[in-house]
């Protein structure tokens, strides 16, 4: 048997790859904690029980790999996990990463993926889908009609986890070597944005005033505690924000383009997309 294990494949960007998978008629298998009872593909998959991972990957030649969510430390899963698909003869993993790294050890991750036979990593930038609730941004702005940040004017290339989802699906739909031999892909929308001016974009498009607060490192990590993120993973993101707030993630790419022949959603689209929700 050939195909793709999407891991995380109930998420927003998993979801939409094994839409997308199915679509073009690539077998696929679902990983989730939480495996749907209606889905013939769907499998029991958790980081935190090694016991789940063999049989998630028995017979599959492709991985769609998202890292545990939330973790300071994805290697002590990661690690046993991708020596385990090496066993099993997997040809071509494609990793889920980040244009700026979170978790200390993110860049030995993402090294070990690229030592993979076929191994890729996706540093996708800011979701766009970030803005929407249940996402603690999204419910502030629902909520209180503002953006808290430590990010300043800094710009991130916001990417529409759809338009990750279609990167991955031209990468994963065949098991031949990576295009051109290539192993890191920054994926971003096709402009940078700081927070004021996605705000601005929001109230002009919704009529909902949206006004960004801005927040020392320190106070974000609070705040972001406040809303339900462990403390260690808290302090990543606002580290990541203060990333932001000196250039960080503003540098926009063409690989969307590149890999699936269409341009990569504007904000403006996915703001006039979701104005009602």
């Amino acid at each position: 048997m050939t195909g793709v294990l999407v891991t995380g494949g109930t998420g927003k960007t998993g979801g939409e790859l094994v839409r997308l998978l199915r679509g073009r008629g690539v077998p696929v298998r679902v990983a989730s904690r939480n495996p749907a009872d209606g889905d013939p593909d769907a499998i029991r998959f958790d980081w935190a029980d090694p016991a789940t991972h063999q049989a998630a990957l028995a017979g599959l030649d492709r991985v769609f790999l998202v890292p545990p969510v939330q973790s300071v430390d994805p290697m002590p899963a990661v690690g046993p996990f991708l020596a385990e698909a090496r066993h099993l003869g997997v040809r071509k993993v494609v990793l889920l990463g980040s244009a700026i790294p979170l978790a200390p050890r993110a860049p030995e991750l993402a090294a070990e993926v690229r030592a993979q036979p076929g191994g890729v990593v996706l540093r996708p930038s800011g979701f766009m889908q970030n803005f929407l609730s249940p996402h603690p941004l999204g419910r502030r702005i629902r909520r209180d009609g503002e953006i808290r940040t430590a990010a300043g004017d800094g710009g991130i290339g916001w990417i529409d986890t759809r338009d990750i989802a279609a990167t991955a699906a031209a990468l994963l739909s065949d098991h031949d070597a990576v295009p051109g031999g290539r192993r890191d892909y920054l994926l971003t929308g096709p402009q940078s944005l700081s927070y004021p001016e996605a705000a601005a974009i929001i109230t002009a498009v919704t009529g909902l005033p949206v006004r960004v607060v801005r927040v020392r490192a320190d106070e974000q990590t609070a705040q972001l505690q406040a809303d339900g993120i462990p403390a260690g993973f808290a302090a990543i993101l606002a580290a990541a924000d203060a990333g932001v707030r000196a250039g960080h993630d503003a540098e926009i790419s063409t690989a969307v383009l590149d890999l699936t022949g269409r341009p990569p959603r504007t904000f403006a689209q996915f703001v006039e997309e979701h104005a009602t929700r």
